[in-house]
């Protein structure tokens, strides 16, 4: 046990290795601050384009299907390897020439998107019918139904599955080391290859914990809250 001990868990190589570790992470943060902004765009977008009515409309409808079935489908390590490395390969117009940071951001982007956008889209279709034909009654229009009517409620519904959509991106920046984004898994890595110790990647696991573990308490108090009031409004 004393050699598991100092492997993990050595106070001398966790002192040491915190510093450049949490400086690190502050990139993994940074990640995820504008990766969620982006998602959160970007799968409203998806949501929008995919919960679309009409025949006309069938083309885009399935397109966004298509994407969204293909991303959920596809590990965000091979999206992110593939993003990475063959933008640049294969020399895409404007993407070709980003930073790391910003092909480890689109990358996420893509993955989320995906998810965010059904999740998204479970709060619209959890709008009533009614409502949406009331809107259309007064004249709004289908755009400004969905805008003022539908959206605002639907947004507030899917808050806390939207938390929880994000605390898997924040886990998720720990994979974009792999286009050489030096991050805390990379330092850490670093310096357990120098040191052959290994109570870097705990200082590391400290710092996700730190960030995590609130956030997932914080999607707990909102779901309840959302109990207690669709409880209340059915009483």
């Amino acid at each position: 046990m004393g050699q598991f001990f100092d492997t993990f868990f050595s106070w001398e190589h966790l002192s040491s290795s915190l510093p450049q570790v949490v400086k690190g992470f502050i990139t993994n943060l940074s990640v995820m601050v504008v990766a969620e902004a982006c998602v959160l765009v970007w799968g409203l977008v998806l949501a929008l384009l995919r919960s679309t009515q009409g025949r006309a409309a069938a083309p885009v409808r399935w397109l966004a299907v298509g994407y969204i079935d293909l991303f959920r489908a596809l590990p965000g390590l091979v999206v992110i390897y593939m993003v990475g490395f063959g933008m640049p390969i294969a020399g895409v117009p404007w993407v070709s020439n980003w930073s790391l940071f910003q092909l480890a951001v689109l990358a996420l982007t893509l993955v989320y998107g995906a998810y965010v956008a059904e999740v998204y889209r479970a709060g619209i279709e959890s709008i009533h019918r009614s409502q949406v034909a009331a809107a259309r009654s007064l004249g709004l229009s289908q755009a400004k139904t969905m805008r003022f009517v539908v959206l605002p409620q639907a947004i507030r519904r899917v808050v806390p599955p939207l938390l929880n959509d994000f605390i898997g991106l924040q886990k998720d920046t720990a994979l974009i080391g792999i286009i050489g984004v030096i991050d805390g898994f990379r330092r850490a890595q670093v310096y357990a290859g120098n040191k052959f110790n290994l109570s870097s990647f705990t200082g590391l696991a400290l710092c996700f914990v730190v960030i995590t573990i609130p956030m997932t308490r914080l999607t707990d108090y909102l779901l309840k809250r959302d109990q207690q009031r669709i409880a209340a409004g059915r009483g």
